[in-house]
């Protein structure tokens, strides 16, 4: 009875409006840099930006989204995620995500912040059971059409450039992408792009059809015994990510608690253009009992690899993977899909309410063997054809705490394993504990495991997070991470280590109105000189300072304004950096208006300056600058119908201390850069 007095006071608008209840407009540039306050090294984060977009486009279903689903949000506390998994046992499937209000521990803020990413199903409503006929007459198709260029000339077009090294294509950069997405019952689409300079024509031997990177997929969900089963292009995200690890990981950031835990999401299709982080091939997940499932995979693809062949000719050795996904010139053109890569795994998986076990087999097998470079800090990479991997996860819940780890190791070489503790030691307080330790000679080709560098090797590290709300006003937030190298990295030639520590504190004025100060350091060893054999190494020390302000004047204008501060020291040696910037977005009837103007002055590359931009839907802007310069963009947005959005985008960065913007092929002569977008998203 109380159940359906809170439904009536909270749901009755949202059920005679059929669930079309308002949404919230999502700030994606905030939310971005809440996930990625800074960038210092070269990670995928268009690949994660898009699997987390994804969200918006395909809301999740509140009445069918799994644990692991809700954790991937990283919206919800541990304690949050709990709760509403019990008060959906007890009562039911929610009838409004309105229904949120009567959950303990669901605050409006968090309702509102949650709301752009969920949806609820009219359980009164009559549901067509026929995934084929939803995927035929159903209304989530969605396509999207996408046009870019620099306007000035790079290098690599002009005949400046040797005929070896011209690029074969045009200026132009091309993204077409088609989706028929309802989620946990089916999806179906494929990515097509051409890179600027790679040409689009027809070559059947070397099976190369008009765009340069074509990715498709099909899935089918929630079969009777059939789990999840996608035929084509797809990624995994199994345990903590120690052997496969999707680009949902996320590494040390602000949100310094949600985000150190991975969630356990199994397969999911690729519709990314990140051209070397998939697999190419089929995936199942069949359910043997409700609480045992069975995972299987294959794969098989070509990838870009500089082969080089012996004396004989008759059998080479990839000396790297290359992983730009550009081929615009003949070298590049030369390493497409050179080498053969097939990959085979299987998931026993346990889960219950408070357990989540499960055992993990995986084995990667290349055509040709790999050879490492004979270079001092990579005397541990792989060699040879073949790697197997074999290890187990365990997630356990218990209170208001939820422990998580994985164990994986490479036969016939290293291991790996990780555990940690997410905790709510009081109402107001979450923690975070995480323990590493990745052997110099483990091998994980697909892991993505949460590390300090970019991939699964050659690390040890502790690390401590917290996130503390005095009230809805006020919020402190940060981590400490301290880290060691067993072994020589790239300029680093002797076993090192160093620590890295972030406070943020954000104060809320009102709803639109916030602003937050972050300071970071980090200190890590790097090679001070390269005189061999012997090499000096001496700590070098990175200090970031943010100062930002979000503010909303009227509900048609919003402003932001910051200011980062930087400085980098490296055997007595420091130098500086600084960026300020102010945004400012107009809402119109159907348009929608935001621009830059940001100055910025580096001493040198040590502190480049790294800013989120805002872009057309799945378009990813996360520039850096270095030297002296001024940056601007300004980018329209036009509902056109209910059904079709039109984007335009114009960026220029225009520098006062160089006459030649890059090198190489992509060198621009002059001291200016404009880039031009246009794009279109048609949804039936």
């Amino acid at each position: 009875m109380r159940r359906a007095c809170l439904l009536l006071v909270w749901c009755w608008p949202a059920l005679l409006l059929a669930q079309d209840y308002p949404r919230k407009d999502v700030d994606l540039a905030q939310w971005m840099e809440q996930l990625f306050p800074f960038q210092d090294e070269d990670a995928n984060y268009e690949d994660l930006y898009e699997n987390l977009a994804q969200l918006l486009a395909s809301p999740m279903d509140l009445n069918r989204a799994s644990e692991e689903q809700l954790r991937a949000l990283m919206i919800l506390t541990n304690r949050q995620v709990e709760r509403l998994l019990a008060h959906r046992k007890e009562n039911g499937s929610l009838l409004s995500v309105y229904e949120l209000q009567s959950v303990e521990g669901f605050d409006l803020e968090t309702i509102m912040k949650l709301m752009p990413f969920v949806t609820v199903r009219d359980p009164l409503a009559h549901v067509d059971r026929s995934w084929v006929n939803q995927l035929f007459t159903g209304k989530s198709n969605d396509f999207i059409l996408r046009y870019e260029r620099t306007l000035e000339s790079r290098r690599g077009f002009t005949e400046a450039a040797s005929e070896a090294s011209r690029y074969r294509g045009s200026p132009d950069k091309w993204y077409l992408r088609y989706r028929n997405h309802r989620p946990g019952d089916f999806s179906v689409g494929f990515t097509a792009e051409k890179d600027a300079g790679e040409s689009m024509r027809w070559d059947a031997a070397n099976h190369y059809y008009g765009f340069d990177y074509v990715s498709y997929h099909a899935q089918i969900v929630n079969k009777g015994r059939v789990k999840n089963l996608i035929i084509g292009d797809f990624q995994t995200q199994v345990g903590q990510g120690l052997t496969l690890g999707s680009a949902f990981g996320i590494g040390k950031n602000a949100e310094s608690v949600a985000t150190v835990r991975r969630a356990n999401m199994g397969f999911l299709p690729y519709t990314s253009v990140f051209e070397a982080g998939y697999m190419r091939g089929a995936a199942l997940s069949l359910r043997l009992t409700d609480k045992l499932t069975a995972h299987g995979f294959y794969s098989s693809r070509l990838r870009d690899a500089n082969i080089e062949t012996d004396s004989t000719e008759s059998r080479g050795s990839a000396t790297s993977l290359l992983l730009t996904g550009l081929h615009r010139n003949q070298p590049e053109l030369e390493n497409r899909h050179r080498l053969r890569e097939q990959n085979t795994g299987a998931v026993l998986s346990f889960k219950n309410q408070k357990l989540d076990v499960g055992a993990i087999l995986h084995q990667t097998r290349f055509g040709t063997p790999l050879l490492r470079n004979n270079n001092p800090y990579n005397g541990f990479y792989f060699e040879g054809t073949t790697n197997t991997n074999a290890g187990a996860y365990l997630n356990f819940n218990f209170a208001s705490s939820t422990f998580f780890s994985e164990y994986s190791h490479s036969l016939g070489h290293g291991h790996a394993w990780v555990a940690g503790l997410l905790m709510n030691p009081a109402p107001k307080l979450e923690m975070a504990l995480h323990l590493r330790s990745y052997a110099r000679h483990f091998y994980s080709f697909y892991g993505n495991a949460f590390a300090e560098s970019t991939g699964v090797q050659n690390e040890q590290g502790a690390y401590w997070g917290w996130k503390y709300l005095f009230s809805r006003k006020h919020i402190l937030s940060g981590y400490v991470d301290f880290f060691e190298f067993p072994w020589l990295r790239f300029r680093v030639y002797r076993p090192a280590g160093g620590f890295e520590t972030l406070v943020r504190y954000t104060h809320v004025f009102s709803r639109g109105t916030s602003a937050f100060v972050q300071f970071r350091q980090e200190q890590k060893d790097r090679n001070v000189s390269a005189d061999a054999p012997t090499y000096r190494v001496a700590p070098a020390t990175r200090r970031n300072v943010w100062f930002n302000a979000d503010y909303q004047a009227t509900p048609r204008w919003s402003f932001k304004s910051r200011i980062q501060l930087s400085d980098f020291t490296l055997a007595g040696k420091r130098t500086l950096g600084f960026m300020a910037l102010q945004d400012v977005s107009l809402r119109l009837a159907k348009w929608r208006f935001s621009g830059r103007f940001a100055l910025f002055d580096t001493d040198d590359f040590d502190n480049r300056q790294y800013t989120y931009e805002r872009d057309a839907f799945l378009a990813f802007s996360f520039p850096f600058f270095s030297g002296r310069g001024m940056r601007h963009y300004v980018l329209a947005h036009y509902q056109l119908t209910s059904q079709v959005d039109l984007w335009l985008r114009w960026a220029r960065t225009e520098y006062t201390d160089r006459q030649r913007i890059g090198s190489g092929n992509d060198a621009i002569d002059g001291n200016t850069r404009n880039d031009v977008k246009l794009q279109a998203r048609l949804r039936f």
